[in-house]
Formats: structure tokens, C-alpha cells, sequence
């Protein structure tokens, strides 16, 4: 039965229930730059997906800034905070149709998640969602303790190619001592975030894949049906490029206007220097994954130094966010971005 015909009070009950996996929210996550959203795009042209062209930023941004969620005046705050932003306008929900469920519903973010989405599903004739902020990465965990029945697929890019996308967009901050190429900071930073994601994704067994982005974009239809059970869903490859949101019709890169292949740029534009840099910084990660090295690795202090420093750095700005008081303060206080 559509959740169109549920009465809207059985719907918090009906929603409460142990779901199916053919309904179960599916998660697409994975460092930013990493194809995320080309295969999120994916799922929502798969149909039956509630369309929301947005990361919800609400575990990593709202709920630190927020929370407690379980106190009424903190969600009356969240609600007009995110009500100015295009996450709302994007939604196409009017306030009456959700601030009944979040007010007597909402304890936390992932709750606040799951409903604005099934209220999406409801208005849209659909019987599930999916979501796509990258850096919900680093919350897996709190993800599967709000969301239980929540899927996760980790969408994984050469290290390499990711820091040089986040160097073209200035994504990365560098330490103000650091006079190495951004791209370097970014590669440790890669490391980490994958590495802490496949982590905690090993705690949820078969509810997490991992998905390499260059077999989505070489091979996307056999990839697509490897995912098919994963998610029990139909990912009929000629229907989702027929019905083509987003990038699937027009990709999402940080290198606009160039032709060339989104897949080993790091083979031209980093010098060999640069690049046994970026390897020595990377490299177990690099191999553990697979990806092969072009140089020797060395054993350099200063490198072992530099890395340790930015892991330490990334570490307690992250356990600072989710596990004290100090969280708010470490998110942007100006919304109008999202």
C-alpha cells in the first residue's frame, strides 16, 4: 500500500515498524569529491526514491549546533534555522506537514532526517529515500543508532584524484606553516575520513558495501546490478540514463569545461616529486585499497610528522564536534550557504 493512502495518524506507528530492505533508507557517503552524488543521482533516476536534490548536512551541521533534539526549545530553533535555508525550499514541504511529527517525534538528528524524508516519500508517492552528504561518513554509527534499518554504501576514489579535486576548489585549509601544495593536506585528509569510514562500516555487516568510483564510471551498469540486492531494488541502467537527474545526465566536476577522463589526472598534473609526496602521506591507504603506487616509499620524519599532525588535528576537532559542549562552535553560524 502507497504511503499516500495511510491515514496521518498511523503514519508515526506505520513508520515505527521493523521495515523491509526494499524500503530501507538507503545512504550514499563517502569523502567529498568521491562520486557520491553521481551515484545517489543514480538511485533517484532508479525511481520509487523520493527526489531531493540536497545534503541534508543534518548530522553534521544542524545536530551539533542544536542539540539536545529531545528539548521542545531546541527544536523549535532548528526548525526556523533550516526553514532559511534552500534544504527546506528544496523540499517541498510546508510547515504543517512536518512540525506536527518533529515536535512530538524528534529526540535527535537522525530522526529529524527520517522524518522530513518520509514526509517527502508521502508527498511525492514514494515508498523510500535516500540522502548523500559525504561527510556523514564519520557518522555511520550515529547514523545506525537513530536510523536502525539504514543501508550504507561507501563510494571510494583514488586518494590521489580527490586531493587534486579538492585543491581546484579550495576545500582543503591548510595548516598556516604548511608551504606544501594543498593537495597534500587533502590526501591526509582522504586517508583519514575513508579509513574512519570503513571502520565503523565493518560494525554493520551486511547493512555496508563499499563501491570503487572508478567502476561506477567505466562499468556503471554492472555495478548497478551488484548494488541490486544490496538495496533489493531494480537499477535498470538504461532506465536511470533515460530518466537521467542530475549528474547522471550532466556530471559534477570540479574540472569544468575539460574533456578528459576524471580518472587518473593525478598521472599529469602532479609533478614526481609532488607525487612521491602524495604517496609516501597516503600510501598504506593507497595499497590497502588496491590502488597501485608510482613511486618508492620513504620513510621521511618531516612527512611522518606532517601527517601525524593534520590525523591529530582532524581527530579532536571531530571528537570536539560530536562529544562536548564545543560542538555548536565548531559549525558555520551562517546558514544562508545551505
Amino acid at each position: 500500500m502507497s504511503i499516500m493512502l495511510v491515514d496521518n495518524s498511523k503514519i508515526a506507528a506505520t513508520m515505527s515498524l521493523p521495515r523491509a530492505r526494499s524500503t530501507a533508507p538507503v545512504f550514499v557517503i563517502g569523502c567529498s569529491r568521491s562520486g557520491t552524488t553521481l551515484l545517489y543521482h543514480m538511485l533517484l533516476s532508479s525511481g520509487n526514491f523520493a527526489v531531493y536534490r540536497m545534503e541534508s548536512q543534518i548530522l553534521t551541521l544542524f545536530e551539533p549546533r542544536f542539540r539536545p533534539l529531545s528539548k521542545p526549545r531546541n527544536k523549535r530553533k532548528m526548525l526556523d534555522a533550516w526553514y532559511s535555508t534552500r534544504l527546506y525550499q528544496r523540499s517541498g514541504l510546508e510547515p504543517a506537514e512536518l512540525e506536527p511529527r518533529i515536535m512530538s517525534e524528534c529526540q535527535n538528528g537522525g530522526d529529524f532526517l527520517r522524518i522530513l524524508m518520509e514526509e517527502m516519500c508521502r508527498k511525492q508517492g514514494v515508498q523510500r529515500w535516500a540522502e548523500t552528504t559525504p561527510e556523514h561518513l564519520l557518522y555511520i554509527r550515529r547514523i545506525k543508532e537513530t536510523i536502525p534499518n539504514a543501508l550504507v554504501i561507501h563510494v571510494i576514489r583514488d586518494g590521489r584524484d580527490v586531493a587534486l579535486s579538492w585543491e581546484k576548489l579550495s576545500q582543503i585549509r591548510r595548516f598556516p606553516w604548511d608551504r606544501r601544495r594543498a593537495a597534500m593536506a587533502a590526501g591526509i585528509y582522504w586517508e583519514w575520513i575513508v579509513n574512519k569510514g570503513r571502520q565503523a562500516g565493518r560494525t554493520l555487516g551486511a547493512d555496508y558495501v563499499e563501491v570503487r568510483y572508478e567502476d561506477l564510471v567505466q562499468t556503471p551498469a554492472e555495478v548497478l546490478k551488484s548494488l541490486e540486492s544490496f538495496v533489493d531494488h531494480d537499477l535498470d541502467y538504461d532506465r536511470i540514463t533515460e530518466v537521467g537527474i542530475g549528474s547522471v545526465s550532466k556530471p559534477n566536476t570540479a574540472f569544468k569545461g575539460e574533456e578528459r577522463s576524471p580518472i587518473g589526472r593525478w598521472k599529469t598534473d602532479l609533478s614526481s616529486s609532488e607525487l612521491a609526496v602524495l604517496e609516501t602521506l597516503t600510501g598504506d591507504t593507497l595499497d590497502n585499497l588496491g590502488y597501485e603506487r608510482n613511486t618508492r616509499a620513504s620513510r621521511s620524519l618531516d612527512l611522518a610528522s606532517m601527517r601525524a599532525s593534520y590525523r591529530a588535528y582532524f581527530e579532536s576537532k571531530q571528537y570536539l564536534k560530536t562529544r562536548t559542549p564545543l560542538g555548536k562552535w565548531f559549525v558555520k553560524r551562517n546558514l544562508s550557504w545551505v
